[in-house]
């Protein structure tokens, strides 16, 4: 019977037992045997494979990785998902855009017992990870090149980008609403093209959104009435901090950009109207700001729903019908059992009144849409 390795030894004492004290015992194991280094690496990589294989994703596990832990556990997490990309099987554009956008900088250089401690509260959150829901995105061809992203997508984030940095609300109006209206559409266009062709591969997709503390229930409730605005279903996974929202690929990268967009603007809206209660003498608190974002998000769904009762065409009826049942069956075939949530802990009147108005302010129309929703909740 062959002997366990010193990081076999630094595991069975740390990775299976969450006290400090098994932390201490394993990191010690490890300091003291510099030839563990190569194994341990490994070891790390094979755990990165693992999330993998069930479901997780770089953007989630990284977005786990900061809420949970520390910058320099972000660090190593980004070097292990680096090292073991070259064994990994090939994966679709979305995927590779958060490979790129993976922190560089190298962990900061420490003593081998700090380091080793890191690494080991690093492994036993990536040991901790259940399944997800596969996304399940295609890769292309081989030495197929990225598609290039629009010119209409390309000038939606700069009417978005002019929306968020200008202080007139007039202006981030119009704006807004003037990228939603291209973002209708392109939604439109793709469809049309999708069903003219006849593409086989045009079918629902899905992405995670990352919806984060604070107040990450009311951004939660955004996040769904955009998505459903665009016709896309969210559902929301509370204990991890994403929605995963399912649609056909031109109404995702639309709900994404909106959906980052409406958050700076509620953002900034929130900051002026702190100052301003403030200035009026009033302290503020974490209820108003809540019942701010809350008030926010109710009044821009209540807002897009009222929009998606507009007319289409005859001509595009069946195209959005049958698109919307292929969207609902992915959904429920991905989540056959979710929950509705309601706000909670909106109790400050000032504060609500405030968020209402900056949602008016913010303008957005939303798509067309056959029927109003329920938001879910995994």
């Amino acid at each position: 019977m062959s002997t366990p390795s010193t990081v076999d030894r630094a595991f069975e004492a740390a990775l299976y037992d969450t006290g400090h004290t098994a932390l201490d015992t394993g990191a010690s194991l490890l300091a003291a045997d510099p030839a563990t280094d190569a194994e341990l690496a490994r070891r790390g990589q094979e755990f990165v494979a693992a999330a993998w294989r069930r479901g997780w994703q770089p953007a989630d596990v990284v977005r786990l990785v900061r809420r949970d832990l520390d910058d320099v556990h972000v660090r190593l997490l980004s070097a292990l998902i680096r090292a073991q990309q070259p064994y990994d099987r090939p994966r679709g554009p979305r995927w590779t855009a958060q490979l790129d956008d993976l922190p560089t900088e190298a962990p900061p250089r420490t003593d081998r017992f700090s380091h080793a401690t890191a690494v080991l509260e690093l492994y036993r959150l990536l040991l901790g990870l259940p399944a997800l829901e596969p996304l399940e995105e295609a890769a292309g061809p081989a030495g197929e090149a990225a598609r290039p992203e629009s010119r209409m997508l390309t000038r939606i984030r700069a009417l978005l980008a002019k929306a968020e940095a200008t202080g007139f609300p007039e202006e981030a109006e119009a704006l807004s609403a003037k990228a939603q209206e291209l973002m209708a559409r392109h939604s439109i266009d793709e469809a049309l093209i999708a069903t003219r062709e006849h593409t086989a591969k045009d079918a629902p997709g899905a992405c995670r959104i990352g919806v984060e503390p604070p107040y990450e229930q009311a951004k939660a409730v955004l996040l769904d009435a955009v998505a459903t605005a665009n016709h896309c279903r969210a559902v929301w996974n509370e204990p991890f901090g994403f929605s995963t929202v399912v649609g056909f690929e031109a109404d995702l990268e639309a709900v994404e950009l909106l959906y980052t967009s409406l958050l700076v603007q509620a953002q900034t809206a929130l900051t002026k109207a702190e100052a301003a209660q403030r200035a009026g003498g009033r302290k503020r608190t974490k209820t108003f700001r809540q019942s701010f974002l809350a008030a926010y998000a109710h009044r821009t769904g209540t807002r897009l729903a009222a929009a998606a009762q507009t007319q289409v065409t005859q001509d595009l009826l069946p195209v959005l019908a049958s698109r919307e049942v292929a969207v609902t069956d992915r959904l429920d075939r991905m989540f056959p059992e979710t929950t509705t949530t309601r706000l909670r802990g909106v109790t400050d009147e000032a504060g609500w009144v405030e968020g209402a108005q900056a949602a008016d302010r913010a303008q957005v129309e939303g798509r067309p849409r056959l029927s109003p929703r329920p938001a879910r909740k995994r």
